[in-house]
């Protein structure tokens, strides 16, 4: 699961607004906002989260589970390789 917290920060890390994650994502504007408003987990159409993920790991981005090996532990973005960031849509 992708909490709304992941969601904004994923994409602060892409240097990208809603519209364009909704682009990339293949779902509404009004979808990327109702995600981005849920407490806790995102929730909505599976089929719309699907395809948001998938558009955020296509930019480079690894969602980091709770409970996930990391160094300093619970939920993160990062960017799955250093050079991602130049492989980001204009």
């Amino acid at each position: 699961m992708i909490t709304a917290f992941q969601l904004r920060a994923a994409r602060a890390l892409l240097i990208i607004d809603q519209k364009t994650l909704a682009e990339m994502a293949g779902v509404s504007v009004p979808t990327i906002q109702r995600m981005e408003a849920s407490h806790g987990n995102v929730r909505g159409v599976v089929d719309s989260l699907t395809k948001v993920i998938n558009a955020l790991n296509r930019a480079g981005i690894e969602l980091i589970s709770e409970h996930v090996r990391s160094d300093d532990g619970g939920r993160g973005v990062r960017f799955r390789h250093p050079d991602a960031l130049t492989s980001i849509p204009n």
